[in-house]
């Protein structure tokens, strides 16, 4: 299992509205289904959580084991030297669904209000998806220490990037 740097933690959970994450599986066809994702959060340092209320092809493809690919760009991490290859941080993993139980109902309570409010019925369910590798733009494998992070970020301090 990757691990989920701490410092990125804050950026994905508010990469919604402005760096929404994109969340890529792969159709029976073999092409690529990206689709953006607004739910997704840190679930914690191995995990990406989302939630899945939509009805089209995405949710039709997840199911437990589904390979699933999430992508965030934002240029201010680029900036502050932390994702300096365009800003972009690709989490690969594998997903687990969740339609009840203790991990579905900790996702729902994580949840933005924008998300809740698509969902006043909570018909959708939680994914959580392990993380296995996380890489930047090269395509490298990569490992993000927090004394790594910090050390880049003190030119500009993570705190004072938007969220």
């Amino acid at each position: 299992m990757a691990k989920i740097p701490q410092p990125l933690h804050e950026h994905i959970n508010t990469a919604y509205p402005a760096n929404v994450c994109l969340i890529g599986t792969v159709l029976p066809s073999g092409f690529a289904q990206i689709t953006p994702r607004g739910s997704t959060m840190v679930f914690d340092d191995e995990h990406i959580a989302l939630w899945e209320r939509g009805r089209g092809t995405t949710t039709q493809n997840l199911t437990d084991g589904t390979p699933v690919t999430i992508f965030m760009r934002k240029p201010a991490l680029r900036e502050a030297g932390i994702l300096p290859k365009g800003g972009i941080l690709r989490l690969y993993g594998r997903a687990k669904i969740h339609k009840s139980g203790p991990v579905y109902e900790e996702i729902w309570k994580r949840l933005i209000e924008a998300e809740k409010k698509g969902d006043p019925e909570k018909k959708g369910y939680g994914v959580l998806v392990t993380i296995e590798r996380a890489e930047d733009l090269s395509g490298q494998p990569r490992t993000w220490s927090v004394a790594c992070l910090l050390r880049k970020a003190s030119a500009a301090p993570l705190r004072s990037l938007p969220p």
